[in-house]
């Protein structure tokens, strides 16, 4: 009787940008974890964004004022940046954005989990949205910072959340040789992919600090 074995394809060894590769790929047990709980971040956040912001309207209408919890000074101050013209760019509140980006990145690393492969252009087509997501945040990061002059913690949750599923997901197409890259690069990710998305958060954190260090230090 012959017996049967599973290829685990989380611990094989990436192939090279010249190597022919296997046709679909699937993630690793750490990489889906991680997507489902930066998910899972972003979606609690841009939720109680969702619910607060609610509350301000309802508010508003029957004559009255309503502060969100998570307004906690001048400088952090939820309530500042959700009533900005930037928390509704294109048309609708960002966070119902969020709600559904951030249930995708869910359900991708839920079917990671259940040992789903993916195609290069699947793989490259979610990297493009976190692509998109990090690129909405570094903006909205800067509007935070520099024009609307107040911080929201939720939205600092979901920035991280983003910021690290990007990195990691990025780690995973050089490595794996769906991104054409250097083999130096490729070692890179291999040892220090954790490197990446820490250092960015804190450039993003040393921004925070000195824009507002009077503020802190007084």
């Amino acid at each position: 009787m012959s017996k049967t074995t599973v290829k685990d394809v989380s611990t094989e060894p990436a192939p090279g940008p010249d190597s022919a590769g296997p046709r679909t790929l699937g993630g690793s047990r750490a990489l889906a974890l991680l997507l489902v709980i930066t998910g899972a971040a972003g979606l609690l956040a841009a939720w109680v964004i969702t619910i607060d912001k609610n509350k301000i309207l309802e508010a508003k209408v029957a004559g009255k004022t309503f502060t969100p919890g998570c307004s906690l000074n001048p400088v952090v101050s939820c309530g500042n940046v959700m009533e900005s013209k930037q928390a509704a760019v294109f048309g609708f509140p960002n966070p119902m954005l969020g709600l559904v980006c951030y249930g995708i990145v869910i359900c991708v690393g839920m079917s990671l989990l259940a040992r789903a492969r993916y195609p290069r252009w699947y793989w490259l087509t979610f990297n493009f949205g976190t692509l998109f997501g990090v690129g909405f945040v570094t903006w909205l990061q800067f509007q935070s910072l520099y024009r609307i002059n107040s911080l929201c913690l939720w939205c600092c949750l979901a920035w991280v959340a983003t910021i690290t599923m990007f990195w990691y997901v990025t780690s995973f197409n050089v490595r794996n040789g769906f991104l054409p890259s250097p083999r130096w690069l490729r070692s890179f990710f291999g040892e220090f992919t954790w490197v990446v998305p820490v250092l960015h958060v804190g450039i993003i954190g040393m921004l925070v600090l000195t824009r507002w260090w009077d503020f802190w230090t007084s």
